[in-house]
């Protein structure tokens, strides 16, 4: 597809602003923070979004396999996962990218250059890319809550433990005292 070539020989200018817009969904001295780092270890998250972002824009107009799109968007919503984003706030960053293309289309020369089918497949595919994220979302959260529940338990055993209110059950099901207690 021509618009896809378009699109991947504009990657820098196009994942730039894609990254600014993803910035903005958070907190404005969270937002200046994560534009202002570009290292690795002072700003990981920045950093983890900004490459997340160009590898997944990259691999989505390249028309890379499911599973690698998959790795690129899960490193991301991993992140948006255990923020506080509603599960909408969350995936909304992959419906930006149709803004930011919208944004760059808008000049008359290539607005005419591709096709009304072209620009609706892409808007097909970044929904496809959005359902996608939604459910690498819902496996986080659900992965997230899961660990809560088993820590939950955890800290509720060692407690019943340390007061000594545990038995253990015995053949015919009678509570029996843990430290010879009778």
């Amino acid at each position: 597809m021509e618009l896809e070539q378009f699109l991947l020989s504009e990657k820098r200018v196009l994942v730039t602003k894609w990254f600014d817009l993803v910035a903005g969904t958070y907190p404005p001295e969270t937002a200046r923070l994560l534009k202002k780092e570009s290292n690795q270890f002072a700003n990981p998250v920045g950093h983890t979004i900004f490459h997340g972002l160009a590898e997944l824009f990259e691999q989505f107009l390249g028309g890379a396999p499911r599973d690698g799109i998959h790795s690129s968007l899960d490193r991301i919503i991993r992140i948006r996962a255990i923020q506080d984003f509603t599960p909408s706030q969350a995936v909304s960053f992959v419906f930006q990218l149709k803004e930011v293309v919208a944004d760059r289309l808008q000049d008359k020369s290539l607005e005419e250059r591709f096709s009304v089918e072209d620009l609706l497949e892409f808007s097909r595919k970044v929904d496809e890319l959005a359902l996608l994220a939604f459910d690498i979302y819902m496996q986080c959260r659900e992965k997230l809550y899961e660990v809560r529940v088993n820590e939950v338990k955890n800290r509720t055993y060692r407690l019943l433990q340390r007061a000594n209110l545990l038995a253990e059950l015995s053949d015919d099901k009678e509570p029996k005292p843990e430290r010879g207690d009778s």
